[in-house]
């Protein structure tokens, strides 16, 4: 246990967050291979029920002395888990993966808007607006032809991503190690569980390959990764980081999807990774965020 927290600590946070985003964008676009094959709810479980296997048998939780509070903590942070990644992979039926994510991104970033209530804020999320606006080629598409369902699934994703950044704080406090985002990942699969086994008898050896590149890229590595550098991470740093999302989401795509985006989606992912560095990274020096401090400050 020493050895394991000596080995953490002993790496940078800025590493940690940074390994984390390059993970799970790219299991996020073998996740977009696998997903128009066996649907979205088969691939979410699959991906899921390997990772919580794969923390089971690493970390050996144990399961007594934790408080009813702790166990709704970590209950919480499972269902935001399940929630956030099946309609995520929903909306990759319906979206390019660099939209998809640039989506996504609008829930944290409203998050910290809302907590924040200054001015420059709120001018950084109407940008962002617009962002997604082009990103989603609204101003180049007949009204008719839009994805609503993917930009709905996408914006929802968002919305558990928000609620995923203050639990998982607070799990990694009341949990030792890793035990916390153990027990989530079994809750996530519980909840993902209804909606996998729909198509489930379409799985076949080569998806279950898929899916354990999936689980280690997407969920084990970079959820591992992230609640040990929320602990000990600041601001301006996190926020900097974080707002790469996009731009990774993209560059995933392209390598692994041969995915392109337009000049004009372009423009709008840009609009909103700067206005994510606003929100997130710019004047907030000397200040530790953590998903604790954010739930704090808001209340």
């Amino acid at each position: 246990m020493v050895t394991r927290r000596l080995s953490a600590s002993a790496v940078p946070a800025p590493l940690l967050v940074l390994g984390g985003v390059v993970s799970v964008q790219f299991g996020g676009a073998l996740a977009a291979i696998l997903v128009p094959e066996i649907g979205a709810g088969p691939s979410v479980l699959l991906r899921l029920l390997v990772a919580a296997g794969l923390m089971l048998a690493l970390t050996r939780p144990r399961v007594r002395g934790y408080t009813r509070e702790q166990w709704l903590t970590v209950g919480a942070f499972g269902l935001a888990l399940g929630l956030m990644n099946w309609s995520f992979y929903a909306s990759l039926a319906h979206l390019p993966i660099g939209v998809a994510v640039t989506v996504e991104f609008i829930g944290p970033l409203t998050l910290a808007t809302v907590l924040s209530r200054r001015p420059r804020d709120l001018l950084a999320v109407a940008a962002a607006a617009l962002g997604v606006v082009l990103i989603s080629e609204a101003t180049e598409l007949p009204l008719a032809e839009l994805d609503w369902t993917g930009l709905a699934l996408a914006l929802a994703a968002g919305v558990c991503w928000a609620a995923y950044i203050i639990l998982s704080g607070r799990t990694g406090a009341a949990f030792p190690q890793l035990d916390g985002l153990t027990f989530a990942l079994v809750v996530a699969s519980a909840v993902v569980l209804p909606a996998g086994l729909v198509g489930w008898d379409q799985v076949g050896p080569r998806h279950l390959a898929f899916g354990a590149g999936v689980a280690v890229l997407s969920s084990v590595l970079p959820y591992s990764l992230e609640l040990l550098a929320l602990r000990r991470l600041s601001a301006q740093v996190f926020g900097i980081l974080l707002s790469l999302e996009p731009a990774v989401a993209a560059l995933a795509g392209l390598v692994v999807l041969g995915q392109r985006l337009g000049p004009a989606q372009l423009v709008g992912m840009a609009l909103v990774v700067s206005a994510s560095v606003v929100v997130l990274g710019l004047g907030r020096r000397g200040r530790d965020v953590t998903p604790d401090s954010l739930a704090e400050t808001g209340g």
